[in-house]
């Protein structure tokens, strides 16, 4: 089977303090990879503001992670994981091109 590859944007809410976010990230890099996905890399674009107010937040934490993947799995637990979890405002997952 032929792997893709998948690119995840996610906002974390700014008052998150420094080592709670690294807690946060290496969590969502891990359930990436235990579900078979191969890490190609992961790093914080900062804080931004946003165009329009998300849950009373003006700016949040950017931060994009690239991973190949064989199948779905590793991109549905990180959708699954990142809607549960109250630290994220929002999440996107792109197919980029081969």
């Amino acid at each position: 089977m032929a792997k893709t590859k998948y690119e995840v944007t996610y906002i974390i809410k700014p008052d998150i303090d420094e080592d709670s976010k690294k807690a946060l990230i290496d969590r969502f890099d891990k359930v990436v990879t235990d579900n078979g996905a191969e890490e190609l890399e992961s790093k914080d674009w900062g804080k931004r503001r946003f165009a329009y107010e998300i849950e009373k937040y003006r700016e949040g934490t950017y931060h994009i992670m690239t991973f190949v993947a064989e199948n779905s799995e590793p991109v549905d637990e990180f959708g699954r994981l990142s809607r549960i979890d109250n630290q994220v405002l929002r999440s996107m997952t792109v197919k980029l091109d081969k």
